[in-house]
């Protein structure tokens, strides 16, 4: 099974004042705005996000989304952002990861934002198992400062590289994400999984981490994407009852309330 990640949507109060944030300081384009929804991207739509001002905030306790990692591909793009964080908004965060270096912030409606760049692959450890190794060190950001090159907007090349949720069970996210939707394990933790297809490092996770054990049903996390090359294989394995079809694929409800589009290629 090929595949990876492709939109993510949430679920905003303040629609303009997100899309804002998006736009200026993660450096997304609105790609198309009507009727309380906007779609941002840079080659492609990456984003959606839907007006949700019925919805009550996410609770303390409720599961979904941990953070969206937006991919940049150079070392510069990422100095760029950094540039944008700290002149437009606050940086809560950075590590390097081994495979990566990271840039952590939150949008105004407090839902997760990673950006990133992966080092090269060559680079990255894997040990005997096939498992990658990745780890969490301060980053640098002197370094990175001086790689900005100016640029006030994503680059070509941008996309959601991977998508990290807050789950109540690791057994029951393993069983849904490698046995159903064939992802692969490629580092397990006593309170984090990371799974991808083939052999990238990620394009989830999945972590329970601060405790969260209710359904996803406030704002924040609508569905996240996953493009893959062959949904009917997908299908026989899931549960009928969790399967909504769409065009282009389905639609699973997985566990604790979160959904995950499976789109074909």
């Amino acid at each position: 099974m090929t595949g990876h990640v492709g939109r993510v949507a949430l679920r905003v109060t303040d629609l303009d004042r997100t899309v804002a944030f998006y736009e200026d300081v993660i450096g997304l384009e609105t790609l198309d705005r009507a009727d309380g929804r906007a779609v941002l991207g840079v080659d492609d739509p990456l984003l959606v996000l839907l007006a949700a001002h019925d919805r009550p905030a996410r609770g303390p306790d409720e599961t979904g989304l941990f953070h969206t990692a937006f991919r940049v591909p150079s070392r510069a793009a990422l100095g760029d952002a950094l540039d944008r964080i700290e002149t437009g908004w606050r940086l809560d965060g950075a590590s390097d990861h081994h495979v990566s270096e990271a840039l952590y912030l939150s949008d105004p409606e407090d839902n997760g934002v990673e950006v990133y760049r992966d080092r090269p692959r060559d680079d990255w450890p894997v040990d005997d198992e096939g498992r990658v190794g990745m780890d969490t060190l301060p980053l640098a950001l002197d370094p990175l400062r001086d790689a900005a090159a100016g640029a006030d907007r994503a680059p070509s090349g941008t996309d959601i590289g991977h998508v990290h949720l807050e789950v109540a069970d690791l057994d029951a996210a393993r069983a849904f994400y490698v046995d159903g939707l064939g992802l692969r394990v490629r580092q397990a933790m006593p309170a984090a999984l990371f799974l991808a297809f083939g052999e990238y490092h990620h394009h989830v996770g999945c972590n329970v981490w601060n405790g969260r054990s209710k359904p996803a049903e406030g704002r924040g996390l609508a569905w996240i994407e996953l493009v893959v090359d062959d949904t009917e294989t997908i299908r026989e394995r899931l549960d009928p009852d969790a399967v909504t079809d769409r065009p282009d694929g389905i639609d699973v409800d997985g566990p604790n309330g979160i959904t995950v589009r499976v789109r074909r290629r």
